[in-house]
C-alpha cells in the first residue's frame, strides 16, 4: 500500500546511529531515541511521508519479538538465582500492586483502565538498557548481574501479567493456558539441558562460515516455534520470544560453547541491524502526537507518568536491592529499572485495541517511556561514572561516557 515507507524506515535506521555519534560529542543519547524521533518526523504526525501497512506492521512485530528474544538470551540464570532473584521478584510484585492502586486513583476506580496503566508502570526495558550497560562496561561484574536479575523480572513479569490480566479471558482459563505453556516450555528446557550429540557441534562449526549457517537457522527455528506455541495457547507472543531466548542460550552453551559468541553476534546483527530498529522507527511513525497535544490532559499526564515510572517501579527496586550495593549503585539500579518502552508500547496497543484506554492516555504513557529511555540511563551512567566506575574504554576517551 505504501512502497516507500520501508525505504524511509531503513533510511531512518541508517541515519539514527550517525546522529547518535554526532550528539555523543556533548551528551550520550540512547540510539533508540533517534530511531523513534525520526519515525515521528517522517510519519503522519509531521511530514506524512511514511504510513504503516500490513508488511511494515508484521516486520515491526518481529522486531519487538527479536528485542525480547535477545533480552532472554542475555540473562545468566545461574548468576541471578537465589537471594538476588527473590528480591527482584518481590520488587516487581510490590510495583504491580502499587501501579494498579495508583491507576485506580487516577481513573476513578475504572478497573480495566487501571490494569492496563498499572501494568505498564511496572516494566523494565531490559532489551533497551542492555546495549547501554554493554557499551559502558557495566554488564559484567556484580552490578551487571543484579541489573540483569531485576531487569529480567521487569521484562518477564509484565508479560505474564499481560497473559493473565489483559487477555480478555476468565482468570481461571488464563491460568490454565499459561500453566500449559509453562509445562511445555519446562519440557523444552529439560530437552535443551541434555547433552547434544557430537554431530551437532560439528555441523555448527562446519557451517558457521558457509552459506549453510546451521546454527543461525536453528536459532530462528526455536524462535518461531516458541512464538507459534504462545499463539496456539492464546498468549502474547512476547512470552514465546523470551522463552526462546532462554532456550537458545542453554542449547548453545551446552552444545557449541566455542561457537556460541559468534552465533550470537550474527543473531544480533540480524536483530540490531534490521528488525529492532525497524520496530522503534515504526513506533515513532505510529505515535499519536496529535492526541498528546490535544486538550491539555494527555500532555499533563506525561510528566506524571514519568514520575510514576520512577516511584512505582523504581522505589521498590531501591528498597530491595542487595545490601552489598552502595547507595550510588542502588540509585543507578533504580534508574535503569525504571527505564521502559517496548512493553509500554505493547501494553498500550492492547488497551487501544480493546478500547480500554484513550489515545491520549496511550500517547502520554509512550511519551513518558520515551523520555525515560532518554533521561534515566544517562543519569545512571553519570552516577556510576562519578563514583569512578567508568569503563576502561571511557577512561581512554573512547567509550560512551567520553562522547
Amino acid at each position: 500500500m505504501h512502497p516507500g515507507t520501508l525505504i524511509l524506515i531503513m533510511a531512518a535506521a541508517v541515519l539514527a546511529p550517525v546522529l547518535a555519534q554526532a550528539a555523543g560529542r556533548w551528551i550520550r543519547v540512547p540510539l533508540v531515541i533517534f530511531e523513534i524521533l525520526l519515525g515521528v518526523l517522517v510519519g503522519p504526525a509531521v511530514l506524512g511521508w511514511a504510513h504503516p501497512d500490513t508488511v511494515v506492521d508484521t516486520l515491526s512485530d518481529l522486531g519487538l519479538a527479536m528485542l525480547i528474544f535477545l533480552a532472554g538470551y542475555e540473562i545468566e540464570w545461574g548468576a541471578v538465582r537465589g537471594d538476588t532473584l527473590r528480591r527482584s521478584l518481590w520488587a516487581w510484585l510490590i510495583a504491580l500492586v502499587l501501579g494498579i492502586g495508583v491507576a485506580l486513583a487516577l481513573t476513578a476506580g475504572d478497573t480495566a483502565r487501571s490494569v492496563v496503566i498499572g501494568t505498564a508502570l511496572t516494566s523494565t526495558a531490559l532489551g533497551t538498557v542492555l546495549p547501554v550497560l554493554r557499551d559502558s562496561g557495566d554488564l559484567k561484574g556484580r552490578f551487571g548481574t543484579v541489573m540483569l536479575a531485576f531487569g529480567a523480572v521487569g521484562e518477564f513479569g509484565p508479560i505474564i501479567a499481560m497473559a493473565l490480566l489483559l487477555s480478555g479471558r476468565r482468570p481461571a482459563e488464563s491460568v490454565a493456558l499459561l500453566a500449559g505453556f509453562a509445562v511445555i516450555t519446562a519440557a523444552a528446557v529439560l530437552w535443551a539441558l541434555r547433552p547434544r550429540s557430537p554431530w551437532f557441534s560439528r555441523v555448527v562449526a562446519n557451517t558457521l562460515h558457509s552459506s549453510g549457517q546451521f546454527a543461525v537457522r536453528f536459532v530462528m527455528l526455536l524462535l518461531v516455534s516458541m512464538l507459534a506455541l504462545a499463539a496456539v495457547f492464546g498468549l502474547d507472543t512476547l512470552l514465546g520470544a523470551f522463552a526462546a531466548g532462554v532456550l537458545t542460550r542453554i542449547v548453545l552453551d551446552g552444545a557449541a560453547p566455542d561457537s556460541g559468541k559468534e552465533v550470537l553476534g550474527r543473531i544480533e546483527a540480524l536483530g540490531f541491524g534490521f528488525l529492532v530498529p525497524l520496530f522503534f522507527v515504526v513506533t515513532g511513525i505510529e505515535f499519536d502526537l496529535d492526541a498528546l497535544l490535544d486538550g491539555g490532559r494527555p500532555l499533563a499526564l506525561l510528566p506524571l507518568f514519568l514520575l510514576l515510572f520512577l516511584l512505582v517501579r523504581g522505589l521498590p527496586v531501591y528498597a530491595l536491592a542487595p545490601r552489598d550495593l552502595g547507595r550510588t549503585d542502588r540509585w543507578a539500579l533504580t534508574l535503569y529499572s525504571a527505564t521502559c518502552l517496548p512493553l509500554v508500547v505493547a501494553i498500550t496497543a492492547i488497551g487501544l485495541d480493546r478500547r480500554v484506554i484513550s489515545s491520549g492516555e496511550a500517547a502520554a504513557l509512550v511519551g513518558a517511556a520515551m523520555v525515560s529511555v532518554l533521561a534515566f540511563p544517562l543519569l545512571a551512567l553519570r552516577l556510576r561514572a562519578g563514583e569512578g566506575r567508568a569503563s576502561p574504554a571511557a577512561a581512554k576517551g573512547t567509550g560512551p561516557e567520553a562522547w
